[in-house]
């Protein structure tokens, strides 16, 4: 298995954009093929701070999940919102 754990920072006043944004991704991820677990937090002590978290059964599925419309869609609208650092591990 795959986890991905994706930080992000909203620029100033790009925050709601982002979480909506994070939220249809989320939805969207939740009904592909391999996705074993797909969740978006927001900080509740830094404004504009998202943590998404996603768990794939492997690479296969993984790069289905990243050529698919859904993620091209939303992830454009989170990275003109603001910056992401991403964590990869297998397991």
């Amino acid at each position: 298995m795959i986890r991905l754990n994706c930080f992000f920072q909203a620029n100033e006043g790009c925050a709601a954009e982002a979480l909506e944004a994070a939220k249809a991704l989320t939805k969207a991820s939740l009904e592909q093929e391999g996705c074993i677990a797909y969740d978006v937090f927001a900080s509740a002590t830094r404004p504009g701070v998202l943590l998404i978290c996603e768990t794939w059964k492997d690479e296969a599925t993984l790069a289905a999940h990243s050529n698919s419309a859904p993620f091209a869609k939303y992830v454009e609208i989170i990275n003109r919102a603001g910056k992401m650092k991403i964590e990869k591990f297998d397991f």
